[in-house]
């Protein structure tokens, strides 16, 4: 059963990420950790190494389009690893339920902006 709602969220992440740009964090995380039954830590984890595909395939058929800023990608390519190096090693020494209520607030802060965005736009 485990193998069936894994393809469900791989399915349901990448149809995500193709359509509005958002599966790791957004998707992957909280289905791995309520149908999956991960850690927060093992969900991120996680979610950072399925990510890699996503992002590769997506980019390569936006790019196809002309909607990649290759500039833009390649700082944030250079520089973010740096994020993540901090992020691993701060999301290993605070505990599960802090982890847990960050990812919920930014998820929020998230939604909040973006329906804001689409509310205001011209």
């Amino acid at each position: 059963m485990d193998e069936l709602l894994a393809a469900l969220v791989a399915l349901a992440g990448g149809m995500a990420g193709g359509l509005v740009g958002v599966g790791g964090g957004v998707l992957f995380v909280p289905a791995l950790t309520i149908f999956l039954g991960l850690s927060q830590v093992e969900a991120e984890s996680t979610s950072l190494m399925m990510i890699v595909l996503v992002a590769l395939i997506g980019s390569y058929r936006q790019h196809g389009y002309g909607n990649v800023n290759l500039r833009d990608a390649a700082i944030v390519a250079v520089l973010s690893p740096l994020g993540v190096l901090a992020g691993v090693v701060i999301a290993n020494e605070v505990s599960q339920r802090a982890l847990e209520l960050s990812f919920a607030a930014f998820a929020l802060y998230v939604a909040y902006g973006l329906v804001k965005r689409a509310l205001y736009a011209q």
